[in-house]
């Protein structure tokens, strides 16, 4: 040992930068007595993966917990004692262990917390059934009690199967008198699974120090591992995500243990890139329907279950940006326009706009909208603001703040009026979708009846006076004639801000390649959309499918002509980009695709702002 300080930090000193970057890995630790301990193997292991390991003390204040959040790229949840059963609303079996109370809460929070921010997580044996209690699974208290298992065969799937139930118990010996790194029995790794890109093999040899397990792992999870007699052994994310959790203790098991310490350090190393990549850039979704929940008394603010989009959930998934859109439903024929929206659960949640709401219109109810969430953003003005134009949205970003577009989803709120155009310009409005599902007075819809054979006449004075007030000429929901003739006449590029490919999903809402190709030519932009029904039947899409849209549209028309407009709260949602949390995952899956950072910036926003610039330029 050299005892010379300086010699020590001439070694840091010698080169610039002085250290290569490492992802944090936060790290729970076990309590007691009056310490907060941990086995040296744990961080040892992640360092030897290549990550620098920050140390967690079991502590249950959200101030502390959250901001350990910021400052770390993955989590390690360790092993230890067990966790109280009345957290899942269980009485203590007779074969309970010694819990750990200190630890309890402190761990589901940051469990619960570190999955809303999709930062990566494995856990250890009791880190993986805090994994489970905190995500909606089930945990066994003692795995040599006979517990139930329900279950439904492939064959048996449609609604009227009845699930058998399964008395399952171990019966081989899960907690070893043998060394610690010593292997003791083995597990069956399911093909296709996390765990097996990993090992590489359909079975492995583990150490074993448990008696409690995974009973049920929620809907969050797949199983991936199993030992001889049906105990659940891994756990992983059923929701593409970084998750993954092991009964066994692979933290002594050397270099076939440091294999899983391997993968959660390049998973922390990838999000890493990704919140990078997110400081630097402008993530901008384009169509969102959350402002039709608003007059009903969600809460922005709030974490609110009934919206994908809050001020949460945006801080989470790092959203800069949305383009929010006042929805109009399209009356059919011999149908009222009130008659389309909620009017009683409005005059229950603002009962100061009775008056206006007995004689809603839709020119007043877009209005109604924008008043709403403009108040929204006066109550959190800190945090929140309107973006009207590019520069509003990159000046948003620079002082913090989530920024707010407003939009209008059916060229019905004009009511007739060709001066509507111009009050909606002043009030802000970046787009108007010319039409919704069903004919209106200015075009037909792709689900229309050909009212006019494509833009009405009224129609193409209502594009010219986009042109002319610098509102992009939305088409997405319009029909293949509408769209061309709004390219003829459009002086401006025209946006389809929620639009799939037909060639991959072939319903009469998405654009053929023509359209793209079309699109492009005259400058637009079309923005792949998270409705399962547009992007993938009959099976419920994933985030997987997204992509595969996004990459044909990319194919088709150029890296400079897509982007992505989800459709939360307009039914749109997926496996894996399921609400604006998510979002991130979307940017994970573009690096992973080795999409530069030019393109991914072009891809969240940049080529939408580009046309946006275009059209309101005068």
């Amino acid at each position: 040992m050299n005892y010379d300080l300086q010699a020590h930090l001439n070694e840091v000193y010698a080169k610039f930068p002085e250290a290569k970057h490492m992802p944090i890995i936060g790290i729970t630790t076990n309590h007691s007595d009056v310490d907060a301990t941990l086995r040296e193997v744990y961080y040892e292991q992640i360092v030897k993966a290549g990550g620098t390991p920050i140390l967690l003390p079991p502590i249950a204040d959200k101030d502390v917990i959250l901001n350990s959040l910021e400052h770390i790229d993955g989590l390690l949840l360790t092993g230890g004692g067990d966790i109280n059963p009345l957290w899942i609303g269980e009485e203590p079996s007779t074969q309970l262990h010694n819990i750990n109370a200190k630890r309890d809460l402190a761990e589901l929070m940051i469990t619960q917390l570190a999955f809303n921010r999709q930062i990566p997580i494995m856990g250890i044996c009791r880190g993986v059934q805090t994994m489970a209690i905190a995500l909606g699974g089930e945990v066994q208290q003692d795995i040599y009690e006979d517990y139930l298992v329900k279950e439904v065969s492939s064959e048996e799937k449609p609604k009227k199967a009845k699930p058998t139930i399964t008395l399952y118990a171990a019966t081989i010996k899960h907690s070893q008198d043998a060394d610690k790194g010593e292997a003791t029995h083995s597990v069956a790794i399911l093909e296709g699974s996390v765990l097996h890109s990993i090992y590489k093999a359909d079975k492995i040899f583990v150490n074993s120090f448990h008696h409690q397990a995974v009973k049920n792992p929620g809907k969050r999870f797949k199983v991936s591992a199993m030992a001889p007699d049906g105990v659940i052994e891994a756990i992983e994310s059923a929701e593409y995500k970084p998750l993954l959790g092991v009964q066994w203790h692979p933290e002594w098991m050397k270099e076939e243990g440091g294999k899983l310490f391997s993968w959660l350090v390049k998973q922390a190393d990838n999000f890493y890139a990704a919140k990078q990549l997110h400081k630097r850039i402008l993530t901008l979704d384009t169509h969102c329907d959350t402002p039709m929940f608003f007059p009903q008394g969600v809460h922005f603010e709030q974490r609110d279950p009934r919206i994908l989009y809050d001020l949460h959930k945006m801080t989470e998934g790092r959203q800069d940006a949305v383009s929010m859109v006042a929805y109009l439903p399209q009356p059919k024929l011999g149908e009222t326009f009130s008659s389309k929206i909620d009017i009683d659960g409005l005059k229950k949640h603002n009962p100061d706009l009775l008056e206006q709401l007995n004689h809603v219109t839709p020119f007043s109810y877009t209005n109604l909208i924008f008043d709403k969430i403009e108040q929204i953003v006066r109550q959190n003005s800190k945090y929140l603001s309107i973006a009207r134009t590019p520069s509003d949205l990159y000046e948003d970003k620079r002082k913090g703040r989530k920024s707010i577009v407003l939009a209008i989803e059916n060229g019905l709120a004009l009511e007739g009026k060709l001066e509507n155009v111009k009050h909606f310009a002043q009030r802000g409005v970046s787009y108007i979708t010319l039409c919704h599902n069903g004919d209106n007075d200015i075009c037909d819809s792709a689900r229309g009846s050909n009212m006019h054979g494509g833009v009405s006449k009224f129609g193409e004075e209502v594009i010219r006076e986009m042109n002319k007030y610098g509102i992009m000429v939305d088409l997405s929901h319009g029909g293949e004639k509408s769209f061309y003739d709004a390219l003829d006449i459009s002086t401006k590029p025209i946006v389809c801000s929620h639009s799939n490919s037909k060639a991959l999903c072939n319903v009469a809402r998405n654009l053929t390649d023509d359209q793209m190709r079309a699109l492009a030519t005259k400058g637009g932009v079309a923005h792949i959309t998270l409705y399962h029904g547009f992007l993938h039947t009959p099976s419920e899409a994933t985030i997987l499918h997204a992509i595969d849209h996004l990459e044909h549209a990319i194919k088709i028309m150029g890296i400079d002509h897509v982007g992505i407009g989800t459709d939360f709260d307009g039914d749109g949602t997926v496996c894996g980009l399921a609400d604006a949390s998510e979002m991130i995952n979307f940017t994970l899956h573009l690096l992973q695709r080795k999409y530069s950072e030019r393109d991914i910036e072009k891809i969240w926003g940049g080529n939408w702002l580009r046309v946006m610039a275009q059209v309101q330029q005068r």
